[in-house]
Parts: C-alpha cells; sequence; structure tokens
C-alpha cells in the first residue's frame, strides 16, 4: 500500500525534514487535516445547498433572514448545537451510546482517503482499493445497530434494525455494482479505474460499456440512496413511524455528528460514484467523432477546459451526483418497508447478477467501446 503524499507538499516535507520518520509523521497529519477538510469542509454549505434544493422543488425560498441569501443559517444551527446540553438516556449504555456517532465517520474517512482526487492527490493508494472500500463502508452499519440498541429506546431499536436490515441488503447490488467496475477495467486499483476513463466523455464507464454502463451507475444510485438511508428510502426515520428513528434519544453534539456523517456519506458515495462512471479528476472533453470540420474546434475547447485542475472536475462532478441525491429526496414518495427489501432481493439483487454476467461476454467478445 502507498501511504505516501506524493505531490508537491509530500515532497518538500521529505527534502528538508531531518529524519524520514519525521517527515511520515509530518506528512500522515497533513494527509489526515486534507481528509477532515475535504469531508467536513463542504458539508454546512451542502446543508444550505439542500435547503435551496428543497424549497425550489417546492416552489418557495427556503433560508433568506441570516446572511445574504441565508448563507450563515447553518452557521447558526451549528453554534446551536455545540452549546446545547448533550443528554444520556436513562438506562442506556453509555460506552456504546456514544461511541456509536464516531463510527459512520470513521467509515466514510476511510473510503475518502483512498479516492484519487487529482493525478498527485490520493493519502493511500492500496492495490486492492475496492474491496478496502467495501470493507470499511460497513462500519455505518455497526454504528447504527449500535446507537439504537444502547440508546435504551423502543422507536431508536426499531429504527436501528431496519437501518441494519436495509443497509446490509443494498451494501450486497453496491458491492456487486463495484465488481462489475473492476471487471470492466481489469483493476482494483481505485486509480487505476479511473486512468481507464482517459480520452473524452465516450471514455468514460457510463458509456463505455453500451447500455449496462448506464444500467449499473442507475442500479449505483438507487442502492446508494437506501444505503445512506436518505429519502425516499429513509425508513429507519420515519417520522410519522419512529419519531427520529435511531438517533430519537441523541442531541447537542452527538446529534451533530450523526447529522454530519451523512453529508460526508453522500460525498464520499459521490466520490466513488464518479470515480466508476465519470471520469473521476478527468476533465470533461468533447468526442469529435472523426468529423473533421470540427475537429480542430473541438480541439481547442478540450484543451481549454484540460487546463483546470483534476480537483475541480472531481468537485463539480460530486457536487452534480449529490444534487441529484437532493432531488430523489425531495420528489419521491417513501415506500413501505417490504416493498424497498423487494426492490433489492427481487430486482436489483437479481439484475446486478445478470449484469455481471453480460460484462463478462462483453470483455470476451470484445464489446466494449474502442
Amino acid at each position: 500500500m502507498d501511504l505516501s503524499t506524493t505531490n508537491f507538499i509530500g515532497d518538500l516535507v521529505r527534502e528538508y525534514s531531518p529524519y524520514s520518520w519525521v517527515a511520515s509523521i509530518v506528512n500522515g497529519v497533513i494527509a489526515i487535516v486534507a481528509i477532515m477538510a475535504v469531508g467536513v469542509g463542504p458539508s454546512p454549505m451542502l446543508i444550505w445547498w439542500e435547503r435551496k434544493v428543497a424549497a425550489f422543488t417546492q416552489a418557495r425560498l427556503g433560508p433568506m433572514r441570516v446572511g445574504p441569501w441565508g448563507l450563515l443559517q447553518t452557521v447558526c444551527d451549528v453554534i446551536k448545537l455545540l452549546f446545547k446540553e448533550l443528554i444520556t438516556p436513562r438506562g442506556a449504555d453509555k460506552l456504546l451510546f456514544f461511541l456509536a456517532p464516531a463510527l459512520p465517520l470513521t467509515g466514510s474517512f476511510l473510503v475518502l482517503a483512498v479516492i484519487p482526487w487529482d493525478h498527485n492527490l490520493q493519502v493511500a493508494n492500496p492495490g486492492m482499493g475496492v474491496p478496502f472500500i467495501i470493507a470499511v463502508s460497513s462500519l455505518g452499519i455497526l454504528g447504527t445497530l449500535l446507537a439504537g440498541w444502547s440508546s435504551n429506546n423502543k422507536f431508536s431499536l426499531l429504527g436501528a434494525l431496519r437501518c441494519g436490515a436495509q443497509m446490509i441488503s443494498y451494501e450486497v447490488s453496491l458491492s456487486l455494482i463495484m465488481l462489475f467496475v473492476v471487471l470492466m477495467s481489469g483493476s482494483a486499483d481505485v486509480r487505476e479505474i479511473v486512468l481507464s476513463q482517459q480520452g473524452n466523455v465516450t471514455d468514460w464507464w457510463i458509456i463505455k460499456a453500451p447500455f449496462l454502463g448506464i444500467a449499473a451507475f442507475v442500479m449505483y444510485m438507487i442502492s446508494a440512496t437506501a444505503e445512506l438511508n436518505r429519502g425516499p428510502f429513509d425508513m429507519s426515520e420515519a417520522e410519522q413511524e419512529l419519531t427520529a428513528g435511531f438517533h430519537t434519544e441523541y442531541s447537542s453534539t452527538a446529534f451533530a455528528m450523526f447529522f454530519l456523517a451523512e453529508y460526508i456519506n453522500m460525498v464520499a458515495t459521490s466520490a466513488l460514484a464518479s470515480v466508476f462512471f465519470l471520469g473521476g479528476f478527468l476533465p470533461f472533453a468533447f468526442p469529435d467523432f472523426g468529423f473533421a470540420p470540427i475537429v480542430g474546434v473541438v480541439a481547442s475547447i478540450n484543451g481549454a477546459l484540460a487546463i483546470l485542475p483534476g480537483f475541480f472536475w472531481m468537485a463539480g462532478k460530486i457536487l452534480f451526483l449529490i444534487t441529484l441525491f437532493m432531488f430523489f429526496r425531495w420528489t419521491y414518495p417513501r415506500p413501505r418497508v417490504d416493498q424497498l427489501m423487494s426492490l433489492e432481493w427481487k430486482f436489483l439483487l437479481p439484475a446486478n447478477l445478470i449484469l455481471l454476467g453480460l460484462g463478462a461476454v462483453f470483455i470476451a467478445f470484445g464489446l466494449i467501446l474502442p
């Protein structure tokens, strides 16, 4: 596993550090701070953005009073949460009660650590990055189950059981979709998957694997919505049935950690979708289709777009995908629990198994677009 910070900052630290172990510690701290910044930094803005998306879909304005266009509303909410009293329910298992909110955050940060944000911006590059992602993402399920069980509240326990069943079920489909991309690209290395899409937009896996890529992307977005516990698949927090579900008893900073984990999970899930289907940090490039009159113009446009750094393109794709998740939440009605589970076991799982088989056929007969 490559744990070095392979960019100008890491090289600068290694060059001027008297000892290699000092450079390793300093680069490790830099990497941790960078991942925290990528995960936590955008979250307040994403909360504000979701309120605006919800307002747009419901033909209203959303937050407008605190700061210009309501930009400071989330800041005020964060300050309010930090100064609220942290209440521990009677009969709760205190150790597990306060450990539970940290586990979803830990899983999200571990996923973000292996995401390539640019050619030379990646904290860790394990050769088997996809299996690593599948493994560490399960920490979120454990945190939810512990939160519901340790709260000593029947509504929390029911929400946790729903959430655990839902997340474990849809994790199977998510894993199969990731393995489909590994099959198509020929590598389980996350960075190599991005580099396998070099060229223009027709080289992204959503298009490069005809029909299969689009089907895989659609099923990924459905499965990811269920894995994130977001509407319309927020069965573990169904307010009409379970008050607030597994985090009913949480307040102050502990509740804020669950709330923060939801948005960091969205960033991580959208980053993975970008890596697997939309070229990751690679720039948007138009195809010329070999049409001579437009070859020069297209080349000039693509050259101008390529000037922008990869981190910019990665951020843009992530924001686009997060906005899709937000529109899903505020557009579609919530299904019943049995309908949600039937969707996974009776439709998505068989469809993903068929998708893997068809992917193998496409590879064997060379049907992937050049």
